[in-house]
């Protein structure tokens, strides 16, 4: 199982948000401090936010990006505020290694099909689940798309990856909802990285026995809840 330590980025600071909610903050300081810390223990991937930009569609990450690539050995997935094919084009080119991709798929879905054709294995779909409907726009918007549906869909398009996000886990430290992940990951055939509330090495473990493909690991870390490079070296003698 891959971890994907994430560095979530609001007005150029490291934060964590409790349950997506942008006024509940904690402010963890400078982003390229964590990019360092984590990959100085080991992390393969990091998973680069953008909230302004989720909250917004006004993108301003691109620097930080282009700077965690320039100075550490580590790949970069990425999202928030990628309404628009130009949005993605930037991202990537900013050196994001791969972006997901959420609610472009609903504003524009011609749109986003043009996406996954054009960029393929470098678009993960972006499937936030509230009471399991499919949120959009920085979780503030609920869809009349069940999660497992619109995950479905994405794999008929040729999507491979899906990073699921609980929202009512998010950021509350009260462990991942593992029944419904590995239901994403068995119910559309995708390759599924678990996120929100990740509280754990137990939790972690969980996971990894139900054959899921990869955690985000977030306010756990901040915390001191799990260490990431114990983490790290359990996932890689699991595999």
């Amino acid at each position: 199982m891959i971890l994907f330590p994430a560095i979530d980025i609001l007005n150029g600071r490291a934060v964590r948000l409790y349950k997506g909610d942008k006024n509940a903050v904690t402010d963890y300081g400078d982003p390229l401090e964590f990019a360092e810390k984590w990959a100085q223990a080991g992390a393969e991937w990091l998973h680069v936010v953008d909230l302004s930009g989720a909250f917004t569609g006004e993108s301003g990450i691109d620097p930080v990006i282009a700077e965690i690539k320039r100075r550490f050995p580590v790949k970069v997935q990425s999202g928030g505020g990628l309404r628009h094919i130009a949005d993605i084009e930037r991202r990537l080119a900013a050196g994001a290694d791969r972006v997901v991709v959420g609610t472009m798929a609903v504003s524009d879905p011609d749109e986003f099909a043009l996406a996954v054709y054009k960029f393929k294995e470098k678009i993960v779909a972006g499937i936030d689940a509230k009471g399991g409907m499919l949120a959009v726009k920085g979780w503030t918007e609920t869809t009349d798309l069940t999660a497992v549906s619109f995950g479905k869909k994405c794999k008929k398009m040729g999507i491979t990856c899906a990073l699921f996000t609980d929202i009512s886990k998010d950021g509350a430290m009260q462990g991942a909802n593992i029944c419904e992940t590995v239901r994403m990951q068995k119910e559309t055939g995708l390759d599924v990285i678990a996120s929100g509330g990740v509280s754990s090495l137990q939790d972690l473990h969980r996971l990894q026995e139900s054959g899921v493909y990869g955690a985000i690991l977030g306010k756990a870390l901040y915390e001191g809840a799990i260490d990431l490079k114990e983490a790290i070296q359990g996932s890689r003698a699991a595999r």
